[in-house]
């Protein structure tokens, strides 16, 4: 059956013609009778409990569980927040602050550098400040910072405050015997965005989809995704490979965490993945079994060369869609993980998919192509840890 909430009117015309039957008489038709206005107080009410029975009825399902602050007897609550914390994703994750080490140049060996001394990377408008103080004793220094403030008012947290290593930044305000610019050395904490709704919505799914059990796949992808910027985690045990009692975790990072176009994460995330799978509580170890040794590695991208002969008539438009329905189709083409990963499996890259792929865009734009060569090929299967991709754009001839 299904649940239709009735308009106010239709309830109001009920409870009248209630009223009526009860009193063998009609109600008269004035707008302002009473009768006529205590059905549509009434209904008014009605209708509010629909609507608010049928948002109750949503919050039991994840799918469906809002993420907005909603009041209830007094207690604020967010529904789908409740179900995480029930499941044991926690909270939703905050946007994190970049922190970053720079290398200052010195130009008198004297004095020290102040903490919260303010540096800028003049192109994103992100200011930092430094963490500790620094005693200048060296021609150049390192200096941690942190981001602190960025583009209309924010605070600085998220993946606006990433930088790669050779990246020049400004201190505010000239200080005595240091130089106005210094170069980033290293990235020490990844600055990642706060966690979506739907993205957490997903995690939350996840999780109830695949439960703890106790050193298993799933477990180590869990816990792997728990890291703030990683999107995808591949795990593998090593017996295949001749290495008993070993797990290799390869993580994929968004791009806007990692700076990676290619999705590779930072030495830092990949930190903090392994931190996750051994995390201890009060000194003890509660995640990794005792006996697994634990590699954590970065993805690695197969790049694709696709060669598609005889397109007529070569149109930029054409060439444009082939292009885009191939990216597509390779970049949902990941490794497979027994137990782990739905069928039907993604890990194969054949020359008669990609040829079908094209041949369906060229027909649709009214066009034709003579043959198409996929390389490598024709068939190539992904190993552990890999993922594929277009290598630039499809040649033509």
């Amino acid at each position: 059956m299904s649940l239709n909430v009735p308009t106010t009117a239709s309830i109001a015309d009920t409870i009248v013609s209630q009223i009526e039957a009860e009193l063998s008489q009609t109600v008269p038709l004035l707008p302002k009778a009473f009768v006529r206005v205590l059905a549509k107080v009434l209904a008014g009410v009605v209708v509010l409990l629909y609507k608010y029975a049928g948002f109750i009825f949503l919050q039991i399902f994840v799918a469906h569980a809002t993420m907005a602050e909603t009041t209830i007897n007094g207690k604020k609550i967010r529904p789908l927040v409740e179900w995480g914390r029930l499941i044991g994703v926690g909270d939703p994750y905050q946007a994190t602050r970049a922190e970053l080490n720079i290398a200052v140049k010195v130009s008198n060996q004297t004095g020290t550098l102040a903490a919260r001394s303010l540096v800028m990377r003049t192109e994103t408008g992100v200011i930092y400040e430094t963490v500790a103080p620094v005693a200048l004793n060296a021609a150049t220094v390192t200096a941690k910072i942190r981001a602190v403030s960025g583009q209309n008012g924010a605070s600085g947290a998220g993946a606006i405050g990433n930088l790669v290593v050779g990246d020049v930044v400004s201190f505010a305000n000239p200080l005595p015997n240091i130089g106005r610019d210094a170069t980033v050395s290293a990235l020490v904490v990844t600055g990642a965005d706060a966690e979506g709704t739907e993205v957490y919505r997903a995690r939350v799914i996840r999780r109830f989809q695949r439960k703890p059990q106790g050193g298993a796949y799933a477990d180590y992808q869990l816990w792997a995704e728990e890291v703030p910027g990683i999107v995808h985690a591949y795990p593998y045990a090593g017996e295949a490979e001749g290495r008993p009692g070993q797990v290799d975790v390869y993580c994929e990072a968004t791009v806007a965490s990692s700076g990676s176009p290619d999705g590779y994460p930072t030495a830092a995330q990949l930190d903090a993945v392994f931190v996750s799978i051994n995390a201890d509580v009060a000194g003890k170890a509660t995640r990794r079994p005792v006996s697994a040794a634990v590699h954590v590695l970065s993805i690695r991208r197969q790049d694709f060369t696709i060669t598609v002969t005889g397109l007529s008539p070569p149109l930029d438009t054409t060439k444009d869609a082939i292009k885009a329905a191939v990216s597509e189709y390779l970049l949902t083409r990941e490794p497979y993980i027994e137990g782990l990963s739905t069928l039907p499996r993604a890990d194969r890259v054949t020359q008669a998919a990609v040829s079908g792929i094209i041949d369906d865009v060229a027909n649709a734009e009214g066009a034709s192509v003579t043959s198409v060569t996929v390389s490598p090929g024709p068939v190539h299967q992904l190993q552990p840890g890999q993922k594929a991709k277009l290598n630039g754009d499809p040649n033509y001839t």
